[in-house]
């Protein structure tokens, strides 16, 4: 039986269907020599395949996945291929989301409802969206009407947002037996008379994109840096200086805006929806009809609950990640 000496892997990264890469997807090629002490070689990919998923968001609900075929060839120290068991060739479905560090390694996230709260705040008469894997949900009925999912295979269909109709209470997501109910949502509709509704949008642990909808009080503040100089005003010609004409000049002025959003009153299951929009890399504001990214700048939270708090308000800080004078160039 030959020993491994040293493994090869090839990366295609594509869209499309499981299989079917082209030459030109060919993203990596990797070498690797086993540790005399291991037995065997390992290869860690998420962070080369995260480099080729692209999380933009103009609130539109996509399907933000990409397959990737993984293809290892197996080495004997004089540099020959096994001849047998090599080259294995696997596919994976990647998308953007993580575990935690009780999980384990490559820990198996939701195959079917890609939210970890089961509680959905909404404005009343304000639809909104449900992130579901559609390879594992055969049917999602809210308020007793049946929508049917449908997974042809594509990476673009693979995360699917259902339509929450305004008003909605109910939802309840099946198998693809349409039978057996794998979860129940509840949608809590807030009339909201005094504050504006704000809707951030974020990156959940599922790799979905997940609303929260901020009703209560909000701040808006604004940051501002800028540099000085000391000019010289005499007018040599004269032997003066104006008196309306300042010693310090003022120049690359710039400026951040902020805000501060509270929930308003929600259950103590938003306690992980809140988690996970702490813990993302990617979040917007729906903000004066136009979807913005923002960074946010809350680095200390403390879990709610209705025995220690009663009434559980999540209160959180936004820093709008651009400039409020436009110096792009």
């Amino acid at each position: 039986m030959p020993v491994l000496d040293r493994a090869e892997l090839e990366l295609y990264i594509y869209d499309g269907t499981s299989g079917s890469y082209a030459t030109t997807d060919l993203r990596y090629e990797l070498s690797k020599t086993r540790i005399s002490s291991q037995d065997n070689v390992l290869f860690e990919i998420s962070e080369l395949v995260r480099d080729y998923i692209d999380v933009t968001f103009n609130n539109d609900y996509l399907s933000r996945t990409k397959w990737v075929t993984a293809i290892t060839r197996l080495y004997d120290a004089d540099g020959e291929e096994f001849t047998s068991g090599s080259p294995v060739t696997n596919h994976y479905l990647a998308m953007d989301g993580y575990g935690y560090f009780e999980d384990g390694i490559n820990p198996q996230l939701s195959d079917n409802l890609l939210m970890s709260n089961t509680t959905i705040y909404l404005p009343e008469a304000t639809a909104g969206k449900l992130p579901i894997f559609a390879e594992g949900v055969g049917k999602v009925t809210i308020d007793g009407v049946d929508t049917q999912i449908t997974d042809n295979g594509n990476s673009n269909q693979k995360i699917q947002y259902i339509t929450i109709p305004a008003d909605s209470s109910t939802i309840q997501v099946y198998d693809t037996d349409d039978a057996t109910l794998l979860a129940t949502v509840t949608v809590n509709n807030i009339c909201e008379p005094k504050f504006t509704p704000y809707k951030a949008t974020f990156v959940n642990k599922h790799g979905a994109y997940q609303d929260i909808y901020f009703f209560k009080k909000s701040v808006e503040s604004m940051s501002v840096t800028d540099e000085l100089y000391k000019a010289n005003i005499i007018d040599t010609s004269t032997v003066t200086y104006p008196t309306y004409k300042g010693q310090q000049e003022r120049y690359n002025v710039s400026a951040t805006k902020k805000v501060q959003l509270n929930t308003g009153f929600v259950n103590e299951d938003f306690n992980q929806a809140i988690e996970e929009l702490l813990l993302s890399e990617n979040v917007w504001l729906r903000w004066e009809g136009f979807t913005l990214p923002v960074i946010i700048t809350t680095k200390q939270h403390t879990y709610k609950t209705s025995l220690n708090d009663k009434l559980i308000n999540h209160t959180l800080d936004f820093e709008f990640a651009f400039s409020k004078i436009n110096n792009i160039k």
